[in-house]
């Protein structure tokens, strides 16, 4: 019923949120003899505030027209691999009229990117795919909003989900593919690849797993402390939802993206308050860059998903609540998850210092579950100063992460070769 009536309060509002919308961008215009009156500017930012705090917000593009690639630029191409019902594999190709450029791309290696389905779209990940294809032939997961998904697609739950992996996995070649998680998907991963070391198959190169829950009873955040002193029982009764008859999904069971929002700001409430006031000021001084960043940052914060119930519940569990992959009790479709028996995959884990959602040592604990992996193969990064996002995107990974994170996978690259 509660998301019922957020659609039905979201269409009652629209009219006056796009309203807004049109009033700021006629009261800014300088064509328009109004936006030169005394305190107009005022109105004209109240009016912007209201819209961008009322709009809905779609699904980002990726926006990555072009790279530079081994010092020439290349054009890239973003193309769907593989379709399904709740993910879609999607792959930036490079193109380039340099021969010799073009040689070396083809060289590069295959990394699959693992965006999480916490929440936010794969887009989120825009900065660590556009670095990433400086030097490497890049693979995302792309997931698909629940709502958008008919009920005659089926259940999604976490056993799904490492199915989806293996797939894409085993389509790219494991034993040529480098596989980089990122916070959520580095459990099913491990997961996926420890399931594939069992039963005698290929694995990848490489896996590297960035500021996930592998062990989230080690340092707790508040993500943490959510999940386990609430019970199983409230989570299916407090936060999983119909969606309404107005999308394609109409009567699946979800997570709303609507509630996960809620979720993410309640956990900085004065930062983003701070946000929004700032934009307002940057809008009254005319300082349009400033301006239009915060836009940028928002239309990527604000845009959201609904997760499939099923999904969310088993992580709720299995993850959090009971603890499964490090107690190792984890079984899927009666078949134990055992990451000892991964031995021909490199491993990277990467921490944030400050990171408030996966906390230090949750995803370092992958070495002490991963013992068949060699010492000579293993690696962990601490990166000082950084929160969660800091480990995957901005100046931090530009500057700090990926130069080691391109070192691992040629090392492995090479030694594999």
């Amino acid at each position: 019923m509660l998301y019922h009536l957020h659609e039905v309060n979201r269409s009652l509002l629209n009219p006056f949120v796009t309203w807004s919308g049109a009033a700021a961008q006629a009261l800014f215009s300088p064509d328009n003899w109004m936006s030169r009156m005394p305190g107009v500017d005022r109105v004209a930012a109240g009016y912007e505030l209201v819209y961008r705090l009322g709009k809905d917000y779609e699904k980002p593009r990726f926006r990555i027209d072009s790279v530079l690639a081994h010092g020439q630029s290349a054009a890239v191409v973003e193309q769907v691999e593989i379709a399904t019902p709740f993910c879609n594999l999607v792959h930036f190709r490079r193109c380039s009229d340099n021969p010799d450029a073009l040689a070396r791309i083809c060289a590069d290696p295959v990394v699959l990117v693992v965006a999480p389905l916490s929440g936010h779209h794969a887009t989120l990940l825009r900065d660590t795919v556009q670095t990433l294809l400086r030097d490497h032939d890049v693979y995302i997961t792309d997931w698909i909003d629940a709502r958008m998904v008919p009920v005659e697609a089926g259940p999604f739950g976490l056993e799904h989900y490492i199915a989806c992996m293996r797939r894409f996995i085993n389509h790219l070649d494991a034993q040529r593919t480098h596989v980089m998680s990122v916070c959520q998907p580095t459990v099913p991963v491990l997961a996926a690849i420890s399931l594939m070391a069992s039963a005698g198959e290929a694995t990848p190169r490489s896996m590297i797993l960035m500021g996930g829950p592998i062990d989230p009873r080690q340092c707790p955040t508040a993500v943490n402390n959510l999940a386990t002193t609430k019970p199983y029982a409230w989570f299916e009764t407090n936060v999983v939802f119909d969606v309404p008859p107005n999308y394609p999904g109409k009567g699946r069971r979800v997570y709303p993206g609507f509630l996960q929002h809620a979720g993410f700001v309640a956990m900085n409430p004065s930062r983003h308050f701070s946000a929004h006031w700032d934009f307002y000021q940057n809008l009254l001084r005319g300082d349009l860059d400033d301006a239009e960043s915060h836009r940028r940052f928002y239309d990527e914060y604000n845009a959201v998903l609904d997760l499939p119930a099923e999904f969310y519940l088993d992580t709720i569990r299995i993850v959090f609540q009971e603890h499964r992959l490090p107690l190792g009790t984890w079984r899927v479709d009666g078949e134990a998850v055992t990451p000892g028996a991964i031995r021909k995959t490199a491993l990277l884990t990467i921490e944030g210092e400050l990171d408030d959602i996966s906390g230090i040592g949750q995803t370092r604990a992958a070495h002490d579950l991963c013992s068949g992996i060699p010492q000579r193969d293993r690696a962990h990064i601490e990166v000082a100063g950084a929160g969660h996002y800091g480990i995957f995107s901005g100046r931090r990974w530009r500057d700090i992460v990926y130069p080691d994170v391109r070192e691992f996978i040629r090392k492995f690259e090479r030694k594999k070769a």
